[in-house]
């Protein structure tokens, strides 16, 4: 089982099928806060459809176009991350990820992006990272402002959410922007 150890309290690793009582347990107790945000979330009924998400995010992996990882804290499973599809020709991808509830506030899903950029820039050896959140969704955009992504614009009407569409802000994150900003701390 792929585990990849971010920091003392949080863990990456690769769910499995047996994983989907626990992702499906984790999604519905914080149903009513991720839906705000995620159109996917009002589509995951059943503990069935969480393991039809964990097969795809394994053959996903299998074909080499991406993964989706637990995140891991304390031991406890609090959210999921990836990498989307991955665009070998032009050496890109767009990560993805959520949090209980709960597990808010604590950095948490910020460390573990950071981990999963580093996979992307060093071990795929990516240009080119995005990261897209609904404009007014300040906790998710948070995230690559703090992790140093750059605003590259808005993408109108990006999303359908239930009952509206959202515009998305494109933060995009360059190799060698990366690098230099990690050699420099």
């Amino acid at each position: 089982m792929f585990i990849y150890p971010v920091n003392d309290r949080i863990h990456l690793r690769l769910l499995t099928l047996q994983d989907a009582d626990a992702v499906f347990q984790l999604t519905d107790t914080s149903r009513q806060y991720l839906r705000e945000w995620l159109p996917w979330v009002d589509s995951t009924r059943s503990v069935d459809d969480t393991r039809r998400f964990i097969q795809f995010s394994l053959n996903q992996l299998a074909a080499n176009n991406g993964f989706q990882v637990g995140v891991c804290y304390r031991g406890e499973l609090v959210g999921c991350l990836g990498l989307h599809d991955i665009d070998w020709q032009h050496r890109l991808t767009s990560v993805g990820y959520w949090l209980g509830e709960p597990f808010q506030g604590r950095g948490i899903m910020t460390d573990a992006v950071r981990a999963v950029v580093n996979i992307a820039f060093d071990e795929y050896q990516l240009n080119r990272v995005e990261i897209r959140a609904a404009v007014d969704n300040r906790k998710s955009r948070a995230i690559p402002e703090r992790l140093g992504f750059l605003a590259e614009g808005c993408v109108r009407q990006a999303e359908w959410l239930g009952d509206r569409y959202v515009d998305h802000v494109v933060y995009g994150m360059l190799r060698e922007e990366w690098l230099a900003a990690r050699e420099g701390s």
